[in-house]
């Protein structure tokens, strides 16, 4: 795998500070697969997507824990794009995108995904976990099909929003490591045609009400990459006009969504710079930016309790920030 992971294999599930945000503790129970039948599916396009260079390849669902009472599945080879619905048991009308990360090779869906998406139900907020195709999957156009897949998901979402029960206009994208790069991308870059329209679907806006790059990678400048973007997207060494094109920083308008980071200063996988030099240029620009940068936690956290480390302690500042931006009330 092209990013490391910190032990999550032998994590008990544990939300820091939950309980005071009335969110609770405990652990979902483990689903038998990646898509339960308790919870509905929504491909993404009505026809599989072009441009494959394996169109054979076959879904590969690995579990990486070793724990009975904690999941860690990840999944690769994903040419049918889809979400799975998480619905709010008491739903306020809002939503977030979720979009797992794993280097650009694989989809980590539970302790980026399902995990996530227990914790926002409870506050009233419908979650989609993404099922994006990945650029180290062999694409024709590796770095444009992650983002093609975030844009079409946000005009899913609000072509069924009536039937869920959502406003369409109270969508935001939350998205970790490599599914922070599509997060960022979507916050800065989502006016961008990454696909030509299919349907009507792709006449309604892709533009989330607010974005959370959870340590995102973000720019794809060497200097500041995490090592194995340029690689990833482009095969390798990236072109100036391809670090112009694709790093979320150097696209920021004062139009871009508000957003919430969270980065680790010793995550030596993504380094810390990519969410710093976002929130630098969101704030030249006089986006509404909040940033927390955590003194431990290594890179991919989510929000498990490791030996004193406060990754949980993230999420429930998102809720305040979110609520703060009326996402919900």
């Amino acid at each position: 795998m092209s990013l490391s992971r910190r032990n999550l294999v032998q994590l008990p599930f544990f939300m820091a500070g939950a309980s005071a945000l009335g969110l609770g503790a405990s652990a979902p129970a483990l689903a038998e697969s990646q898509e339960s039948d308790a919870h509905e599916v929504i491909d993404l396009w009505p026809h599989p997507p072009a441009g494959a260079l394996h169109p054979d390849m076959a879904e590969i669902v690995e579990q990486t824990s070793t724990s009975p009472n904690y999941s860690s599945r990840r999944m690769k080879g994903i040419s049918r794009p889809r979400m799975q619905v998480y619905p709010a048991q008491q739903p306020n009308g809002s939503a977030m995108l979720i979009i797992p990360g794993g280097g650009f090779e694989w989809n980590y869906f539970d302790h980026e995904g399902v995990h996530i998406a227990d914790i926002l139900n409870r506050a009233g907020i419908t979650c989609f976990i993404l099922f994006y195709r990945l650029a180290l999957d062999g694409w024709k156009d590796p770095a444009s099909v992650g983002p093609a897949d975030a844009q079409r998901a946000m005009r899913v979402i609000r072509a069924n929003a009536k039937r869920l029960q959502l406003d369409p206009a109270r969508i935001g994208v939350m998205g970790f490591s490599a599914g922070g790069f599509l997060t960022t991308t979507m916050a800065t870059r989502y006016a961008t045609p990454f696909y030509a329209p299919v349907d009507a679907t792709d006449q309604l806006s892709p533009q989330p009400f607010l974005t959370a790059p959870i340590y995102p990678v973000q720019s794809v400048d060497p200097a500041y990459a995490y090592g194995g973007v340029a690689p990833a997207l482009f095969g390798g060494t990236p072109t100036p006009e391809q670090i112009r094109q694709w790093s979320p920083d150097l696209n920021v308008t004062p139009q871009a969504a508000p957003t919430f980071l969270v980065h680790a200063e010793d995550d030596t996988t993504v380094p810390v710079a990519n969410t710093v030099r976002l929130r630098d240029a969101m704030a030249v620009a006089k986006v509404t930016v909040e940033t927390h940068l955590l003194a431990h936690g290594g890179h991919g956290f989510g929000i498990g309790w490791r030996q004193g480390f406060p990754d949980g302690l993230w999420l429930p500042l998102f809720l305040n920030f979110a609520r703060e931006a009326k996402l919900f009330a």
